[in-house]
C-alpha cells in the first residue's frame, strides 16, 4: 500500500516555510521540493489534499494549487485521476537529510538548521553563555594546556578528572558515584542517544510522560520503539498509569524527566521519584533519568531519582552543563551501574571515538563552581519570567499557564483554539512556535491547546516576541475561516 503523508506531520515537516521573500505559493513549493530532495517525502507518497493542506497552514487553497501545479510542471510531483497527488514515483531523493524516510522529523532540531534574522524562533531554548564559563575557559588555557598536549589518550570515557568532578557532583546531592559509573558525552542528547542504541530495537516498547521532549521521543521511535503514553499529575508522572503500563507490556525502558519537566516545568516529587524505583526494580524495567532541562531552578530540589531508587533497580542518569553553563559547550554525561556504563562507552567509541578534552577540562572547572553557576542562571532565568509573565498578563490575559517550577519555557494553553492553527498565523509574523502534539508521546493532537513558550530571551527581544504574538491572536480572533484568494494568508 502506498504510504499518506498525514497533513499534521507534512506542516510540521515544513516548519518555518512562510518566511523569506518572494509569492507564497513559491515559497512552498520551494519547502516541498527540499523535502524531496532530501528524501523526507518518498516516491509515490501521496500528499494531503490541496484544501487540507490549506487549511493547516492557513493559507488560501490557491496558494496551495499554485504550488502543486509548480511542483508537477517540473517533474517533482505527479496526479492521477482518484488517486490524489504523489511524490513522482521515478523521483530519487538527491541527499538524505538524516530524518528517517516517511517520518515526521523532529521540527525542533530541523529548525535549528534553518536560519532567517527577521525570525524570532521560539522552538529551542536559548543558553547564552555565563561569565564563569569564559573564566573557566581562559584559566584552561592559561594552565592546563601544557598537560593537556602531553594526553596521549583519546579517554573514550571522559578525562578521569572529569569523570571524578561529576562522581563528586553527585556525592553532594546524595547520590554515591564512583567515576567508573560515568561515560562523559557529547551534550546530553548523544547520551539519551546511546542509551536508546543500547536498550532498544525494532518493536521495543517505551513508557514515556505525555507530553514530552520531542526530541528524545524522535531518538526512541528511530531505533523502531513504540511509546506508552502516560499522564502526569502535579507530583510527575501518574504512577498508576506507569503501573498498569508495566503490567499489560514488557517494556524495554521508563524515560522520565523528573527534575524540571520538558514541556510542563513539573518537579517530580521525592515520594514519586521512591516509587518509580521501587517499580523498576520490582518489574525489571530500567529507568532513563533525564536531568538535562534545567535553568530556573527551585530551592528545594529532590536528589536525583537514581538516589532514591532500591538496589536493584537499574537506573541511567543523563545531566548536561549546556542549560547551566553555556549551550555552545556541547559537554553532557550519564550515570549508570558500572558495569551497563562500560556497555555505553562502548557505543560511545563507535560514535565518535571521544569528547574533545580541552572542552572537558573546562567541566572540571565549572563543576567545582556549579552551585554558583546554577544560581547565576537561576537568577537571570527568574528576571526573565517576571517579566514574559508580566507582559502576557497585560497583552494576552485570555491565555494560561501553570505556575513554573523549574525549566526555561511556559506551557501555554489557548482557549478555544489549536495551537497548531495559531502557529501557522504566528510564523506569518515572523514566530516560530512548537505546538503542544508535537510533544505528544502519544502522537496525536491531545495536546493540541498548548505550546512551548521560552523565555530566556533579552528584554528588547521577549518584548517583541510578546507583541508579535499578541498581533497574531487578535487577527486570528479577527479573521476566522480561509479565505480563498491568492497568497493571502489569514491573520
Amino acid at each position: 500500500m502506498d504510504p499518506v503523508r498525514r497533513t499534521d506531520d507534512l506542516v510540521d515537516s515544513l516548519g518555518a516555510w512562510s518566511t523569506g521573500n518572494g509569492a507564497l505559493h513559491r515559497r512552498l513549493s520551494h519547502s516541498l521540493r527540499e523535502l524531496v530532495d532530501q528524501g523526507t517525502l518518498v516516491p509515490g507518497e501521496r500528499l494531503p489534499s490541496e484544501r487540507g493542506l490549506a487549511a493547516a497552514l492557513r493559507v488560501s487553497r490557491t496558494t496551495v494549487v499554485s504550488a502543486y501545479d509548480h511542483l508537477r510542471v517540473e517533474g517533482v510531483l505527479e496526479s492521477r485521476q482518484g488517486s490524489g497527488t504523489r511524490v513522482c514515483g521515478s523521483r530519487a531523493p538527491v541527499r538524505s537529510d538524516g530524518w528517517s524516510a516517511n517520518g515526521t522529523g523532529d521540527p525542533i532540531y530541523r529548525n535549528l538548521l534553518q536560519t532567517d534574522e527577521n525570525l524570532i524562533s521560539a522552538s529551542c531554548l536559548r543558553t547564552p553563555g555565563l561569565a564563569g564559563v569564559e573564566q573557566a575557559i581562559r584559566e584552561v588555557t592559561a594552565e592546563d594546556l601544557p598537560a593537556l598536549m602531553a594526553e596521549g589518550n583519546y579517554h573514550p570515557r571522559g578525562l578521569p578528572a572529569l569523570r571524578e568532578a561529576i562522581a563528586r557532583h553527585y556525592e553532594h546531592q546524595g547520590l554515591p558515584t564512583h567515576p567508573d559509573q560515568i561515560v562523559v558525552t557529547t551534550g546530553a542528547h548523544q547520551a539519551v542517544a546511546l542509551v536508546a542504541q543500547l536498550y532498544l530495537r525494532q518493536g521495543s516498547l517505551v513508557v514515556a510522560e505525555d507530553p514530552s521532549f520531542a526530541g528524545c521521543l524522535d531518538l526512541f521511535r528511530d531505533r523502531g520503539a513504540g511509546i506508552r503514553p502516560v499522564p502526569l499529575d502535579d507530583q510527575g508522572i501518574d504512577p498508576n498509569g506507569v503501573r498498569r503500563a508495566l503490567s499489560e507490556t514488557s517494556p524495554h525502558l521508563l524515560y522520565v524527566m523528573p527534575s524540571y519537566h520538558n514541556p510542563t516545568g513539573t518537579m517530580m516529587s521525592s515520594a514519586r521519584r521512591r516509587e518509580l524505583g521501587e517499580l523498576s526494580a520490582r518489574h525489571g524495567v530500567p529507568i532513563l533519568e533525564d536531568s538535562a532541562y534545567t535553568g530556573l531552578r527551585a530551592p528545594d530540589e529532590p536528589p536525583p531519582l537514581a538516589a532514591h531508587a532500591p538496589r536493584g533497580a537499574e537506573v541511567v542518569t543523563v545531566d548536561s552543563l549546556s542549560k547551566v553553563g553555556w549551550a555552545g559547550l556541547r559537554l553532557g554525561w550519564l550515570r549508570a551501574p558500572a558495569e551497563m556504563a562500560l556497555r555505553l562507552s562502548r557505543r560511545k567509541v563507535l560514535a565518535d571515538l571521544a569528547g574533545p578534552l580541552l572542552d572537558q577540562a573546562v567541566g572540571v572547572r565549572l563543576l567545582d563552581r556549579y552551585a554558583q553557576l546554577a544560581r547565576e542562571r537561576s537568577e537571570g532565568l527568574r528576571v526573565a519570567l517576571d517579566h514574559m509573565e508580566g507582559l502576557l498578563r497585560r497583552d494576552l490575559p485570555e491565555w494560561r499557564w501553570r505556575t513554573l517550577e523549574g525549566g526555561a519555557a511556559l506551557w501555554v494553553q489557548l482557549p478555544g483554539t489549536s495551537a497548531r492553527a495559531f502557529a501557522q498565523v504566528a510564523l506569518a509574523h515572523d514566530v516560530e512556535l512548537v505546538p503542544g502534539p508535537v510533544m505528544s508521546a502519544a502522537g496525536d493532537d491531545r495536546h493540541d491547546a498548548y505550546f512551548r513558550l521560552p523565555f530566556a530571551y533579552d528584554r528588547a527581544t521577549r518584548e517583541e516576541l510578546v507583541w508579535r504574538l499578541a498581533r497574531s491572536w487578535r487577527e486570528l480572533d479577527r479573521h476566522g475561516p480561509v479565505q480563498d484568494h491568492p497568497d493571502a494568508l489569514v491573520v
